[in-house]
């Protein structure tokens, strides 16, 4: 393979990298953003819980109580349901992390076998320098011998 189509291969693989990198940082913000909402219903549900229960203290009727007890149920629901799309969050940070992770050792082995293929010219053109320096050294030394 050309140095220029691996040239090509190798941007490539540094735009899926680079793709694979915001798609990891996206889903680290949607699961922060997941997390301080989910800290919101906690704390919302836990003021509303004080609320009832000062409120119980200067007596409630059965319909107030009631009603109360509904809305608080419905909080918990809420917040159950938030609690099991968190799972789906995590999940999708797992797996931009797999997957940046893939893209990240692609591109390594990409610039690996740069490297190594350079390292093979540079060696070639070294033997090949040493190779016309002996041959020199060679015909000088058969000129001075001639002498």
């Amino acid at each position: 393979m050309s140095d220029s189509a691996l040239e090509l291969i190798l941007e490539r693989a540094k735009d899926d990298e680079h793709k694979a990198s915001l798609a990891l940082n996206n889903a680290r913000i949607e699961l922060d953003n997941y997390y301080q909402q989910l800290q919101q219903i906690e704390q919302y549900r836990l003021d509303y819980c004080k609320q009832l229960t000062a409120r119980g203290l200067d007596g409630l009727t059965a319909s107030s109580y009631s009603h109360l007890q509904q809305f608080l149920g419905s909080l918990d629901e809420t917040l159950a349901k938030q609690k099991a799309a968190g799972a789906q969050f995590e999940e999708q940070v797992e797996k931009c992390s797999e997957y940046w992770n893939e893209m990240r050792k692609k591109r390594q082995s990409i610039e690996w076998l740069l490297e190594k293929k350079q390292a093979e010219r540079q060696a070639q053109l070294d033997k090949q320098e040493q190779k016309m320096m002996d041959e020199f050294a060679t015909l000088q030394f058969a000129r001075q011998a001639r002498r």
